[in-house]
Parts: C-alpha cells; structure tokens; sequence
C-alpha cells in the first residue's frame, strides 16, 4: 500500500491501519521537509518486518510522482492500494472573492486536485498489474455542502468525487476507485482555526463529536476489506455533520 502524503495525520493513521492488516506500507513525505519524521513513521509501522518505507515526492509535481513510482516498483515489485492523502487549504470568507485570488485557485486545484489525478494516472500500470487493485482518494464534505475553507477547495473536492466515479468506469476491473468524504477532523490540516472551531461543530454535529484520524483511516481501511465490490463510490465519515 502506497499513502501519499503519508506523513500527514490521516495518511499516518491510514498507514498504521493497512499496516496493522498485513500490508506493506510505503509513505511519502514532501522533499526537504519531514523526512526523518516520516523515516521513523514508517519504522514503527506494526508488522511485515522492517518492509516499509518512506519516500520523498511532490503531488503538484508529475516528475516527483514518475520517480515515486520507480523507487516503489524497484523496492516491492507491486502496489495494489494507492491512498491519496496529500492536500492543503487556506480558509478565505467565501464573501471575499476578492481574497479568492487567481494563484490561490490554481494552487488549490494543482494540489487537491491534479495531484491526486496525476498520482492515480502514474500508478495505474502497477495497479492494474495487481489484478486487484484499489484507489482511495481524501474528499470532504465540502464537495457536498459547499461549505468549507474555501469556495475553491469546496470545488476541487467536488472535482474528487466525479474524478472517483469516472475513473471507476475506466479503471475497471482491474481496479476500483473510492473516496472517503471526511467532516471536521481533529487535524492541524486547516490553518488559523480559532482554539474553540472544533467544540463549537461538536455541538452542531449529531454524533457529539468531531472526526480522528482514525475514524478516517478507517474508512480507508474498509474501503480494502470490507468494501471489495463498492466502486466509484464516496463513502461519507462526518458523524451526520452534513445532515
């Protein structure tokens, strides 16, 4: 199993998860930056004794993502699940169009977007070569509620959800393509967030709490075992906070 954007807290919990069921995990982590963090992650991982990696590679960057794909055929051979964890956000008003700027949407959509398509394109030979063969990419709740921290990550998680469907088509049957749709985690993912958000949208949220990484990863995880004939399908995990 191969977490891109492994060193992030759901990819880490999503690792240990697939870990913890008998794969082989390979992280990866952005060049020149968590790299120790992310060799040890991938050293305490449960399991499969010392076989799992980190790896450096950029998602915006198709290069990156090609040598990605060398060090993981050259080390395992194989790969039959892809996890796209890797993302960002900066919260902008949705009011403010002004503050929406055009390179904030480009990065949005490079990143959230075309990087998890571009990563799904790279390893879709070794995918295929499996037989049996799984995507997972991280969606949210925003694609369907349109209420985010921003309009243009509302949009590009939206672009998640079709890009899941359409791939599932094409892909199939060698490989299923699934995404899990997150609520509000207890993640350091969104920038600035005041110190109450989290207690204020426990409130609002029918299940009393907000999401952990592991109630994500574990989505992901099902997504491999218990899910074997769902694809093109998003699964939501946010504790009925788009009721």
């Amino acid at each position: 199993a191969l977490v891109i954007g492994g060193a992030g807290g759901i990819g880490a919990a999503a690792g240990r998860m697939l870990a913890e069921g008998g794969a082989q995990v390979a992280l990866t982590h952005r060049p020149g930056t968590r790299a120790r963090e992310a060799a040890e992650l991938a050293a305490s991982l449960p399991g499969d004794g010392g076989g799992h990696a980190a790896f450096p590679a950029e998602v915006a960057d198709t290069g990156s993502l090609i040598a990605l794909r060398d060090a993981v055929a050259g080390r395992y051979g194989r790969l039959h699940i892809l996890v796209n964890a890797a993302g960002f956000t900066k919260p902008v008003p949705h009011a403010d169009l002004e503050a929406l700027t055009d390179d904030l949407i480009d990065d949005m959509f490079r990143v959230n977007w075309r990087g998890q398509f571009a990563a799904i394109r790279t390893f879709a030979p070794l995918l295929k070569a499996s037989g049996d063969g799984l995507v997972v990419s991280i969606s949210s709740i925003a694609a369907l509620t349109g209420v985010g921290s921003s309009i243009a990550y509302c949009a590009a998680k939206a672009g998640i959800d079709v890009m899941t469907k359409s791939l599932a088509r094409a892909l199939a049957p060698e490989v299923r393509v699934m995404a899990v749709s997150p609520g509000v985690v207890d993640t350091g993912f969104v920038p600035g967030r005041a110190a109450d958000f989290n207690s204020k949208v426990a409130t609002a949220t029918p299940l009393g709490r907000i999401a952990s990484a592991d109630d994500i990863a574990a989505a992901i995880a099902a997504c491999a075992t218990h899910l074997g004939y769902s694809t093109g399908t998003t699964v939501v995990v946010d504790g009925g906070r788009a009721l």
